[in-house]
């Protein structure tokens, strides 16, 4: 015989309940990131210097209603108006379960029409029933029609004695300036991630739940300034981990990977390694990541990266692989950390636009390698990419230089081997000069503008054979010699350029230097308009010598000189692109 269902009574539910309301702040003092607001409101009730009409802006989860029911706490505490309500009245206690009667929640999405909105102000005009004020608390204010605005102005400019509005929104710029107007705003900001770990350590410490300090960092990141969501997270996070919030049940739950993944993407793309970059992103797609949270977790290490190069005692002081970090930050200057992430951060805008995530994560990986601040020693046709950075690069460094790039219109002719001022080095005898063949001073300065520099030759083989890369390599091009002798060079770094040359990067080429001429070499660097021609102007001059025979040779072409005629035609000459005779004899 089956036994009688027993009746349902409230003992059978269950009666968890969830962080995000357990924690809800009682007081002000136990409210999270919002120190301003705190303030205001406190020496407000301390002083008797209430507002009649409030407005709380910010995003989802920063504590816009909860501040909100604190206020109408202190209002209405038995103990009388302060920013400190006792939270053990009848008054306190019912406000914290919902249940005041004085308190008027109002939802506005669910109550938008003007009809609702005249019926909640008709009861304005009444006393409260137990408390000491009367309190509207309009939620999603933004949400009420225009009619409802309109019908809520009057009474919000001038209220009763006994009513106090506090409207809330994450849409302020949705509300008519007649409403604004009328309202004391409060903007509650975003919290910071530490704010949010320290908060949920303090509160997995009260539950005696254990956890990881990386695991909560992680969901920290992942609520993005919301300490409501970071508490969802957290529920989400215990229950994944069955009572255990660890930094790989958290990654699992967030769509992560292990940080070992990110740092060999990293350590590929500061290698220039296509196959171990690809190699990386497979072993990291196996774990079937998000490859949004993998691409903030790149930009998290390539700050981490930079703040170690550039802050090590900061780096110190947080909880992060500092091993790693400091080995790998040695690896890339601080500019090319900066472009990699400023990548990445535009590739985050991109990616949800990508036919699927991996493509769209690969193409931004490949976007890093492709726009490494390398640049080719070699004059190259203006259609390739380094080709019109450097002829963009020309036009702006023709208009500063003026008659002096005019001066050198002519191909300087090539220089026999047995020429030059300073032989190259001999592999088999290390990094020693050769002191036999001393540099002598050019006395022919004058002569290599219009013709053949020898020492502008010396430098731009030296910077060749040094095999420099990033903005070291770009300082050394837009720098030329001054003076070359056995002991001593003296570089000028064109004035233009001195956004690049700072003392790091003058201190790495100088170092370059010196590994490839001897230690003894003395080298001196200093930033001026430079006498001679440097590497980068000599290659944007001969792109637009080769650009300008081009578009010449177009124009005098007899069958294009047909076609203008016969046609009254006229030519384009951003059309007109010079090709390499290399380049074209393979198209042939």
């Amino acid at each position: 015989m089956k036994p009688d269902p027993q009746p349902l009574t409230e003992s059978l539910y269950m009666s968890y309940q969830v962080l995000a309301r357990k924690w809800r702040p009682a007081s002000f003092n136990e409210v999270v990131g919002q120190e301003h607001i705190v303030r205001s409101l406190a020496h407000a009730l301390d002083n008797d210097r209430i507002h009649h009409a409030m407005l709380f802006t910010g995003t989802r989860g920063v504590g816009k209603t909860t501040i909100a029911r604190i206020l109408a706490k202190s209002l209405n505490c038995e103990t009388g108006v302060s920013s400190t309500p006792c939270g053990k009245c009848d008054a306190c206690t019912a406000v914290d379960e919902g249940r005041f009667i004085d308190l008027i929640e109002v939802d506005a999405a669910s109550r938008t029409k003007v009809d609702q909105t005249r019926e909640l102000l008709d009861n304005v005009q009444y006393a409260p029933t137990r408390g000491r004020y009367k309190i509207y608390l309009i939620d999603e204010v933004h949400m009420l029609s225009g009619s409802s605005f309109n019908a809520l102005l009057k009474t919000l400019e001038e209220p009763p004695e006994h009513v106090k509005f506090l409207l809330a929104t994450t849409d302020p710029q949705k509300l008519p300036i007649t409403v604004l107007s009328r309202c004391l705003q409060f903007n509650l900001k975003h919290l910071v991630p530490e704010q949010i770990s320290t908060q949920l350590a303090t509160i997995l410490k009260a539950e005696s739940i254990e956890s990881e300090p990386v695991a909560l960092d992680m969901l920290a990141r992942a609520a993005d300034g919301s300490m409501r969501d970071a508490l969802s997270l957290l529920d989400q996070a215990i229950a994944f981990g069955n009572g255990k919030v660890s930094e790989e049940t958290v990654r699992q739950m967030l769509g992560s990977i292990e940080i070992r993944y990110v740092h060999a993407l990293v350590e590929a793309l500061l290698a220039s390694d296509t196959n171990a970059l690809f190699e990386a992103i497979s072993d990291a797609a196996d774990r079937s990541p998000d490859f949004m949270s993998v691409l903030n977790d790149l930009l998290a290490v390539l700050f981490q990266l930079s703040l170690a190069r550039q802050a090590p005692d900061v780096v110190k002081q947080r909880n992060l692989d500092v091993a790693w970090l400091e080995s790998t930050a040695t690896r890339a200057s601080g500019d090319e950390l900066q472009l990699l992430y400023q990548i990445a951060l535009i590739g985050k805008r991109d990616l949800p636009l990508a036919p699927d995530s991996r493509s769209g994560f690969e193409m931004i990986m490949l976007r890093m390698l492709a726009f490494r601040p390398v640049a080719s020693l070699e004059p190259a046709s203006p259609d390739s990419t380094g080709g019109q950075q450097q002829a963009l690069s020309g036009k702006h460094k023709a208009t500063a230089a003026g008659a002096k790039t005019a001066t050198k219109a002519t191909p300087p002719p090539k220089v026999a081997e047995p020429d030059r001022p300073y032989p190259k080095q001999d592999n088999n005898q290390g990094k020693q000069p050769a002191a036999s063949a001393p540099v002598q001073e050019p006395a022919t300065r004058t002569e290599a503008k219009s013709g053949v520099d020898p020492l502008c030759e010396q430098w731009l083989d030296t910077v060749k054979s040094m095999q420099l890369t990033g903005m070291t390599q770009q300082l050394a091009l837009h720098a030329a010699p001054e003076s070359w002798d056995a002991s001593h060079i003296e570089l000028v770094i064109d004035v233009t350029h001195k956004a690049i040359a700072s003392d790091e990067r003058q201190k790495d080429l100088i170092g370059a230097m010196k590994a490839h001429l001897g230690e003894s070499m003395k080298v001196s660097i200093r930033i001026d308009d430079p006498v001679a021609e440097t590497p980068a102007q000599r290659k944007s001059r001969l792109i637009a010598e080769r650009q300008q025979k081009a578009e010449q040779a177009i124009r005098t072409d007899p069958i294009v000189e047909g076609l203008v005629n016969t046609f009254d035609a006229t030519i384009a000459g951003s059309s007109i692109q010079a090709v390499n005779k290399s380049q074209g004899a393979e198209q042939k």
